[in-house]
């Protein structure tokens, strides 16, 4: 038995039997006209299929929801106009129902719930009015300026669960939709008419086989464009808005989601294509505008929408491909398959796009579209699932759930390229931000080698996998090879705003200011409405190519999003300073102090060791400005009560130091005679080694602080604080008073 999903329109006239009493040729003659001068016509205009006329009515099958009200509302309109003059117990209106669901075609004939909540919808309907079911009204919401009124949940007959219905105010807005019909041909032609019509039609021909080759520059008169927020790529460009889930079951939107997200990682792969990021497309259709406003939105020509259903193990496709400057659909089509038929559909419809777009793919580019990225369906669910959690500056928690979906993938197919790829994204951030709360910095590095490396081995073109890569080698002050591992992530996916962010970044601190600008503003153009955490990125590549007026806009729309999230804080204090605003920039220096208290300009110059000399003095300069102090907390020790030399030798030979952190946190340290260490508090347990350099202790923790060996200061205690502690140790992580003991 075939289904498929369709969206389904029924109507029927009001009052038939009571006007077929009083007239019944005038009737009969008011059907017909309605049916040769409006329903046909409206039907071949919107795409539809009349598939059964009733006594009173008919039953009409669309391919979009959208097309089925745009003939809806049309078909009330003209009624409307019709009846104007005509006394109101001999009008001829009609109830309509618009309903999306599965459907049986059958010799001719189609059944299935599609079609009997359509019908039960109209009866709900108003004479000369039109209900939608609620899975309908979810498909046109923000693609048409209309409002919509909810009647909330209806019981209907022979339907077991009740039914979400929705009402179309006829008013002005509809009335600006309204069109006019196509004037009708003659269906005579003369000899000489028949043979310009064939000349016409060759000439028409050729010169549409011409231009198929390039069909993106076909109509692009100034005037369709002149809207448009960006000027149009010099190649196709497409935004692939999020699938929405009509199954009535919002456990099944994370499946929606991730078909939207794999189509533009897919299409991002071809060169030939400019593609919209994720997050852009999300943020845009959540502005309810209409197909041709989000196109102009995005700046972008061809516009693809579908709808997802999925029923146990089968899965229901509508996807259509929309030219947005005519407003015409260049390609759809239905899939009704197995689920575990997902990737051949995805395969499909990215075959289908790049042949109606005319783009040619390179060998290699034919090879990774042609990659599978697991064939265990369990395991892609849950690397779904992670992708959707996020990863850049999330809560512990947040980051403990996303890693355990990426583990449960790999789990279940360890060959999984791109949850490996996931877990090295997420491990290279907490290395890189010093989050060690979730890992150790050496562990959290090591995860990040290690799962980049596993993802590369298993799909050499791993974009994400070489982006960790670059960060990895950048942090590790191998700036030439970290460029190279940018290029390649750039090179797998030329439509990926995140690695071209993350090229923008490395270049910005290998030197290369200029470069690094221009790879941001294509990261930006190809992902306009960024998430905060790549505004944060975006912004942090301006200020260190010395751009404050393109950095300052972008970090502070992330650190309103972010208020928590202390990079925000810190960099918008430098870039105020340093534009002059000097009040701002303390204020954000007081709010990054809040956040985390132990900031001082000496932790900085260690996490930052691997920044250009100049561009670390000139971030430093800025922090100190804003009020930013050298050590935690504001310490300053006097030169005469600091201890140095052979006594600071003594300290740190065969002695324990007891004592408490200024947040008031006892610790335990003991110093062998070989150099080495070993820390331990109520929540730490750590050992490493020691070095006595001048008059300066420095310590380095196997996994903390990026493996640094970092140095501070001994003094004698003579301030105020835990006076039953006899000296005070400052290092760039922390502020500890201790007494020795042996």
């Amino acid at each position: 038995m075939e289904r498929r999903l369709a969206a389904v329109l029924a109507f029927d006239m009001v009052g038939y039997s009571r006007l077929m009493g009083a007239d019944e040729r005038g009737t009969l003659a008011a059907q017909r006209r309605h049916r040769r001068r409006l329903f046909n016509p409206r039907a071949g205009q919107y795409h539809g299929r009349i598939f059964k006329f009733t006594g009173d009515g008919a039953l009409i099958e669309f391919a979009s929801v959208v097309d089925s009200v745009c003939f809806a509302v049309e078909m009330q309109l003209a009624l409307r106009e019709e009846n104007a003059e005509v006394p109101e117990d001999r009008q001829y209106r009609y109830r309509i129902g618009i309903n999306i669901g599965d459907i049986i075609p059958d010799d001719g004939d189609v059944f299935g719930d599609g079609v009997n909540v359509a019908a039960r919808l109209q009866e709900l309907a108003d004479p000369g009015g039109i209900c939608l079911s609620g899975s309908a009204f979810e498909q046109v919401r923000g693609k048409l300026d209309l409002i919509f009124e909810h009647l909330g949940e209806k019981q209907v007959k022979n339907i077991a669960e009740p039914v979400t219905v929705y009402r179309v105010l006829l008013d002005d807005k509809a009335a600006a939709l309204a069109t006019p019909i196509a004037p009708e041909t003659s269906a005579v032609l003369t000899s000489r008419n028949k043979a310009a019509v064939t000349v016409a039609f060759l000439l028409l021909a050729v010169a549409g086989a011409a231009l198929w080759w390039q069909p993106w520059t076909l109509t692009q008169p100034s005037k369709q464009t002149e809207r448009f927020a960006y000027p149009l790529p010099d190649k196709p460009s497409i935004a692939v808005l999020p699938f929405i889930n009509v199954s009535g079951d919002t456990q099944h939107d994370h499946l929606a989601e991730g078909l939207t997200d794999d189509l533009i990682t897919e299409l991002s792969k071809v060169s030939g294509l400019f593609v919209i990021a994720r997050h852009s497309v999300f943020a845009v259709q959540a502005t309810d505008g209409k197909i041709q406003d989000v196109a102009a939105e995005l700046g972008v020509h061809y516009v693809l929408e579908g709808t997802l259903q999925r029923a146990t193990s089968r899965l229901r496709i509508n996807v259509k491909l929309i030219d947005a400057l005519t407003g015409l659909s260049l390609w759809a089509e239905r899939y009704d398959r197995q689920y575990t038929d997902l990737f051949a559909v995805q395969d499909d419809v990215i075959s289908k796009i790049i042949s109606a777009l005319a783009v040619k793919l390179s060998e290699g580019e034919r090879d990774q579209l042609a990659r599978i990225p697991t064939d265990n369906l369990e395991a892609y669910d849950y690397f779904l699932r992670a992708e959707q959690e996020g990863f850049l500056y999330s809560d512990v928690e947040t980051y403990r759930r996303t890693l355990s979906y990426y583990q449960k993938a790999i789990d279940l197919d360890p060959g999984f390229a791109d949850a490996h790829a996931g877990i090295a994204r997420i491990a290279v951030d907490v290395w890189r931000n010093d989050y060690n709360y979730l890992w150790s910095a050496a562990v959290a590095r090591k995860i990040a080698y290690d799962a980049a490396g596993q993802a590369l081995k298993l799909d050499p073109n791993n974009a994400r996998a070489h982006t960790v890569l670059a960060l990895l080698q950048l942090v590790d002050g191998r700036g030439a090879e970290a460029r190279d591992s940018a290029n390649r992530a750039v090179a797998a996916q030329p439509s990926d705003a995140e690695a071209f962010g993350n090229l923008a970044l490395i270049l910005a601190h290998t030197g290369s200011r200029e470069q690094a600008v221009t790879e941001m503003d294509k990261a930006l153009r190809l992902d306009p409405s960024p998430p905060p955490s790549f505004q944060l990125l975006a912004g942090v590549v301006f200020y260190t190519a010395h751009e404050n007026g393109r950095a300052i806009p972008l970090i502070e729309s992330a650190r309103d999003a972010l208020p928590n999230v202390e990079p925000a804080r810190e960099y918008l204090a430098a870039a105020y300073v340093d534009q002059g605003d000097q009040k701002r920039g303390e204020q954000e220096a007081l709010e990054l102090l809040k956040l985390f208290p132990d900031s001082n300009l000496t932790y900085y110059g260690y996490l930052y060791d691997y920044w250009r000399k100049d561009d670390l003095s000139h971030h430093l300069t800025g922090l100190r400005a804003a009020g930013v102090p050298e050590w935690p907390f504001g310490f300053k020790g006097a030169e005469s009560d600091q201890v140095g030399g052979t006594e600071l030798r003594s300290f740190v030979t065969d002695k324990t130091w007891t004592g408490r952190h200024k947040n008031g946190t006892e610790f335990i340290q003991y110093f062998d005679k070989a150099g080495n260490t070993a820390y331990r508090s109520a929540n730490t347990n750590i050992t490493g080694i020691i070095e006595v350099r001048d008059n300066r202790l420095c310590e380095k923790f196997t996994g903390y602080f990026l493996d640094r060996m970092v140095c501070g200061y001994v003094y004698r205690n003579t301030s105020q604080e835990q006076r039953d502690a006899e000296y005070v140790h400052v290092t760039p992580r922390a502020l500890m008073y201790f007494s020795l003991g042996q």
